[in-house]
């Protein structure tokens, strides 16, 4: 037996396990030894694991898990839906800042309902929802047995969906809004990659806390409906990138504030054309960097506009921050959702066996929905 990271599951290491493949490379359709099910072995679970960084298609098998036995500060947990994000694909590509040690269960965020608890456990019952309360717990799996340090309980009323994707985006939207400059009701905030996970949060909260957002895209086919779709949010603006880049721009700000705030998540030219439509003192918060390219800052922007360059990392947050600090954020989160403020990302369900087609899908380009494991 080899203990996985966290000492929660114990991997099954004979040959036939290690080598095993249950599903076909795509076309989601589950082949006979798909119908495999955990209930037939109740020691048994089924996880999505990679024992090597790559291609997450090629590299992260459906495999058998032992379950630990629960001991007196433990959870065991049913995972109930685990969503697809962007650092789940850098993780088990092995190019994000953090790496859990290989054999590793994918997923970072999920939900999962308590089936029993330790003796010394206290914070959460069976029944109760939990998401996980630090990154690299391997969420995509049917269940597991988790310390209870590494779980917040969450209201079982809210939707299944604003759940399982609570943990991430909307954090790192909410905490950028919040920390890196004061602003006021009717100030605007400029982004780039709305329409990402991160990008919707920060469109809702920033209209629940009376801000106003400029919010980029790429252009594409569809242009108009996601035009729709993030205005439906509370986007005031939504213009492409081609648009952000034209002298008729600065017709934008004759009835709004220039933005003092700006979230970039792309890099290259795009994080450039934000900085030059920033407010003089204002700052860039980079949280991503899809395009692959640095961040370029003219030497006018720095000195004669004394524009700011940051970055976030919600992991280096949690680092700074404690527990109770973390847990106050996801209630704060919570009840923007039991208020209608905050919704899920539209989302695609797709069944824990039919995970290639849903890893390829969530690599795709102008993807319209976040891919949610269901267990």
């Amino acid at each position: 037996m080899n203990m996985w990271a966290g000492g929660t599951l114990r991997f099954a290491r004979t040959p036939a396990q290690l080598r095993r493949r249950l599903l076909p490379a795509c076309g989601c359709r589950p082949s006979a030894a798909a119908s495999y099910s955990a209930s037939a072995d109740p020691s048994r679970v089924r996880a999505l694991v990679y024992e090597q960084h790559g291609h997450p298609p090629k590299v992260v098998e459906l495999k058998n898990l032992e379950l630990a036995a629960v001991g007196g500060s433990d959870v065991h947990v049913k995972m109930l839906a685990a969503p697809i994000n962007p650092s789940d694909i850098n993780m088990i590509q092995g190019n994000y800042g953090l790496l859990p040690k290989l054999p590793a269960v994918g997923g970072n965020e999920g939900v999962g309902q308590v089936v029993a608890v330790g003796s010394s456990v206290t914070g959460v019952k069976p029944g109760d929802w939990v998401i996980p309360a630090t990154a690299g717990l391997g969420t995509w799996r049917t269940e597991a047995v988790f310390n209870e340090e590494a779980l917040i309980g969450v209201p079982s009323d809210i939707p299944l969906q604003s759940a399982a994707t609570l943990s991430v985006n909307p954090c790192t939207a909410y905490r950028m809004l919040m920390d890196f400059e004061q602003l006021q009701p009717g100030d605007s905030v400029i982004q780039n990659a709305s329409n990402s996970g991160v990008g919707q949060a920060v469109i809702q909260i920033a209209a629940a806390l009376g801000l106003r957002t400029i919010n980029v895209v790429r252009d594409r086919p569809d242009i108009q409906t996601l035009t729709k779709k993030l205005k439906n949010l509370g986007a005031e603006h939504v213009i492409t990138e081609e648009e952000l880049r034209k002298p008729e721009m600065k017709n934008l700000f004759k009835d709004m504030p220039q933005p003092r705030l700006a979230f970039n998540c792309v890099g290259g030219k795009s994080s450039t054309e934000l900085l030059r439509h920033l407010a003089p003192g204002g700052t860039m918060v980079t949280y991503g960097g899809m395009a692959k390219q640095p961040v370029v800052a003219s030497v006018s922007m720095l000195i004669f506009k004394d524009l700011k360059l940051r970055g976030f990392w919600l992991s280096q947050w949690k680092k700074d921050h404690s527990p109770d600090q973390f847990k106050e954020l996801i209630l704060t989160l919570c009840d923007l959702i039991h208020r209608g403020r905050l919704t899920a990302p539209a989302c695609a369900e797709v069944p824990l066996q039919d995970y290639r087609c849903a890893l390829e899908a969530s690599m795709q380009p102008f993807l319209s929905s976040k891919q949610i494991l269901t267990m």
